[in-house]
C-alpha cells in the first residue's frame, strides 16, 4: 500500500496519518526509508543527532531531487516505498466509519431543508427584497427566529403551494359529486382520498403556525408568537372544522350502538346516520376559504399590479367559481331529494332516475343547475314540490349575484385593454362641450379635430409624467428610440458625438403645425429652435426669395445665437410634426459642448450668405 504523496516547497513528500506514525514508532522507524538512505546510512548508528539527519537528507535532495523528497521528522520514505510484511495491513489513511457517514449524510440533508425553508434567489424574493444581499439579509432574519420558520417566498413554501392547491380542488370537485351520488362512501378508495387529504390539511394546519405572513405594507413577519396570534384571530376556527374529519368521527362512536340494537331499528338507524354523516362531509367545503386565500396569496407575491394581468387573473378566477358554483348546485339538486328519500313529486322521481346510473343523473342535475343560475328555464320541467321551488329560488339568487360580477369584470377587462384611448375619447368629449359652449365656427372646430387627431392619433398619454417617473439612462434610451428617424435624416447629427446627440434630444418638445400655421414670424424675439421631423416648410423673407426646407432640416437657430429677433418668417405647407428647443435648453447643452456652437454658427452664416446671394440674383 502507498501513503498518500503531497507537495511542499516544489517537492513531493509523504503525509503521513495518525495511525501511520503510530505503527512507524512501533516498527522502529526503519519500515518505510529510501533505498539510497539505506546505503548512505549503514554505517551510521542509529543515535545519529538530528543535525545529522537534517546534512544527509540536504545532500540527497540536492542529488536526487526528482526521486526523494524531505520530511521534517527525518522520516525518508520514497514515492515507492517498500513495505515490510508486518506493516501491509496497515492503512495509512483514516477511514471513514458508517456512524461518522450517517452523520455527515443527515447533517447534508438537514441543511438543505433549512435552506429550503429560507427565501430562495429568485425573481419574486429579488423584487420584493431589492438585491441578493437583502435576500441575504432576509435569509439571516429567518434563522434568527429559528430552524422551523418557513418564509412565505421559500422554496418549500412555493412547492406546498402547489400541492395544496391542486388538493383543494380536487376535494372541492370531487367531495359534492361522492356525497350526492355514491351512497356507500365506506369503500377502500373513498376512504384513502378522504384519510390522504384530512391528513395533509391537518399538516397544512400546523404549518401555517410556523409560516411568516405577508402584510399589506410588504412586511413579513416571522415571530412565532406574532404568527401564531394573527392565524388564532383569523382562519384558524375555518382551517379547523374543514380538516377535522366530523363524519367519521360520529360514524365510528355510532357502530357500537347500532350494533347493540334490533335489526329493524339498527337499519332505520343507520340510514339516518348516513344522510347525517353525508350532511357533516359537507364541512369540508369550507376548504373553499383556503383556495381563496391562497390565489389571492400568490397575487400579491406576483405582484399582479398590472390592470390588464390583474383583470384577466379575476375574470378567469370567476369563471372558474361560476363553474364550481355550478357543479355545488347540481349536485344540490340530486342531494336534497335524496336525502327525503326520493318523494314522488321531486324532479328524480318525475323523470324516473332513482336507479339510473350518476352519468345520467349528473347531467340532468347539472342541466337544471345551470339553467336555473341563467335564468334561461327551469330545465325539463317547472318544479313542483316545496323543496324544488326553493332551490330553484336559490340557484337564481347565486346566478344573478355571478352574472354581475362577472359583468363588472369584464366591463373592467374591456376597458383596461386600451386606457390611452379612453383617455383621449374623454379628453376629446371635454373639448367639444367646449366648443359648443363657446360657439366656435363649424370651420374652427373642423382644424381643431384634425389637430387632436393629427396630435395624438387616438391616443393620449402624460409623455411627461412616464418619462420623469423613469432613471436617467432608460428615459435617454426611450427619447432615442422615439427620435430614431429624426437623427437618421439629420445631417447634423450624423457625425456629431453620441453623447451630444442624446443630451439634445432629451431637451426636445414634441409639437405639430397643420398647413397654413406660421411657425416663426419674421421680428418677432427667438425663444426657439425646430427640427423637422416630417413635413415641409417655407422660409419667407421680405424681398427675397422663398426657401423650403423638410424632413431631417432645422431652423431658428440664427437668432438663438444672435439673441436678436427673428430674420423670417417660416409658414407649414404641411402637417409638420417638429421638435422645438427652448432658448435655455439650447444654451445650457452648448455650454457643455462649444465645438457645436461653432459649428452651428457656421451653418447659420452659410445660410445667411446663401439668402443674400439668392436676394442679389
Amino acid at each position: 500500500m502507498s501513503s498518500p504523496v503531497r507537495s511542499v516547497g516544489g517537492q513531493r513528500s509523504i503525509e503521513e496519518s495518525p495511525a501511520h506514525n503510530v505503527e512507524s514508532k512501533r516498527l522502529g522507524r526503519s519500515s518505510f526509508l529510501f533505498s539510497g538512505w539505506r546505503r548512505s546510512s549503514q554505517s551510521s548508528p542509529r543515535g545519529d543527532t538530528r543535525s545529522d539527519i537534517n546534512k544527509k537528507l540536504s545532500s540527497l535532495v540536492t542529488s536526487h531531487n526528482d526521486e526523494y523528497t524531505a520530511d521534517p521528522n527525518g522520516q525518508m520514505v520514497s514515492e515507492e516505498p517498500t513495505i515490510s510484511k508486518d506493516a501491509e495491513h496497515v492503512d495509512t489513511e483514516p477511514q471513514e466509519t458508517e456512524e461518522e457517514y450517517d452523520s455527515n449524510k443527515s447533517f447534508f440533508f438537514q441543511r438543505k431543508f433549512v435552506s429550503m425553508l429560507q427565501p430562495g434567489v429568485n425573481k419574486f424574493s429579488l423584487r420584493m427584497f431589492g438585491s441578493h444581499k437583502g435576500v441575504a439579509a432576509e435569509q439571516a432574519r429567518v434563522k434568527s427566529f429559528g430552524v422551523w420558520i418557513i418564509h412565505p417566498y421559500s422554496d418549500f413554501r412555493f412547492y406546498w403551494d402547489i400541492v395544496m392547491l391542486l388538493l383543494m380542488m380536487s376535494n372541492l370537485i370531487i367531495l359534492p359529486w361522492g356525497i350526492a351520488y355514491f351512497e356507500n362512501q365506506n369503500t377502500l378508495p373513498w376512504i384513502s382520498f378522504n384519510f390522504i387529504s384530512d391528513t395533509l390539511f391537518l399538516v397544512d394546519l400546523v404549518l401555517n403556525f410556523r409560516t411568516g405572513i405577508l402584510e399589506d405594507d410588504s412586511q413579513i413577519i416571522l415571530d412565532p408568537k406574532q404568527i401564531r396570534r394573527r392565524y388564532l384571530r383569523s382562519w384558524f376556527m375555518v382551517d379547523f372544522v374543514s380538516s377535522i374529519p366530523v363524519d367519521y368521527i360520529f360514524f365510528i362512536v355510532d357502530i357500537e350502538s347500532r350494533l347493540e340494537s334490533t335489526d329493524v331499528y339498527r337499519t332505520a338507524r343507520a340510514l339516518r346516520i348516513v344522510r347525517f354523516t353525508k350532511i357533516l362531509s359537507l364541512l369540508r367545503l369550507l376548504r373553499l376559504s383556503r383556495l381563496i386565500r391562497y390565489v389571492h396569496q400568490w397575487e400579491e407575491i406576483c405582484h399582479m399590479t398590472y390592470d390588464l394581468a390583474s383583470a384577466v387573473v379575476r375574470i378567469f378566477n370567476l369563471i372558474g367559481m361560476m363553474l364550481l358554483l355550478c357543479h355545488w348546485d347540481g349536485c344540490l339538486q340530486f342531494m336534497v331529494p335524496m336525502l327525503q328519500d326520493f318523494p314522488p313529486d321531486c324532479w328524480v322521481t318525475k323523470n324516473n332516475m332513482v336507479n339510473s346510473t350518476w352519468h345520467l343523473q349528473y347531467s340532468y342535475s347539472l342541466f337544471m343547475a345551470m339553467s336555473h343560475m341563467l335564468c334561461i328555464g327551469y330545465g325539463a320541467q317547472a318544479p313542483e314540490s316545496l323543496t324544488d321551488v326553493w332551490l330553484t329560488v336559490l340557484s337564481m339568487i347565486v346566478g344573478a349575484t355571478c352574472y354581475a360580477m362577472f359583468l363588472g369584470h369584464a366591463t373592467t377587462l374591456i376597458q383596461s385593454l386600451d386606457a390611452s384611448r379612453r383617455q383621449y375619447q374623454e379628453k376629446y368629449k371635454q373639448v367639444e362641450q367646449y366648443m359648443s359652449f363657446h360657439k366656435l365656427p363649424a370651420d374652427m372646430r373642423q382644424r381643431i379635430h384634425e389637430y387632436y387627431e393629427q396630435r395624438f392619433q387616438g391616443k393620449m398619454f402624460d409623455e411627461d409624467s412616464i418619462l420623469g417617473e423613469l432613471s436617467d439612462p432608460l428615459k435617454e434610451e426611450i427619447v432615442s428610440f422615439n427620435c430614431r428617424g429624426l437623427v437618421a435624416n439629420m445631417p447634423l447629427f450624423a457625425n456629431t458625438d453620441p453623447h451630444f446627440v442624446t443630451v439634445i434630444l432629451t431637451k426636445l418638445h414634441f409639437e405639430v403645425f397643420q398647413p397654413g400655421d406660421f411657425i416663426i414670424r419674421e421680428g418677432t424675439l427667438g425663444r426657439k429652435m425646430y427640427f423637422i421631423q416630417h413635413g415641409c416648410v417655407s422660409v419667407l423673407s421680405r424681398g427675397k426669395q422663398e426657401i423650403r426646407l423638410s424632413d431631417g432640416s432645422y431652423f431658428g437657430e440664427i437668432c438663438l445665437l444672435t439673441h436678436g429677433r427673428r430674420t423670417a418668417s417660416v409658414r407649414a405647407e404641411t402637417y409638420c410634426r417638429l421638435y422645438s428647443l427652448s432658448v435655455d435648453n439650447f444654451n445650457e447643452v452648448l455650454e457643455e459642448h462649444p465645438l457645436m456652437r461653432r459649428a452651428f454658427e457656421s451653418v447659420a452664416v452659410d445660410r445667411l450668405v446663401r439668402v443674400e446671394s439668392k436676394h442679389q440674383l
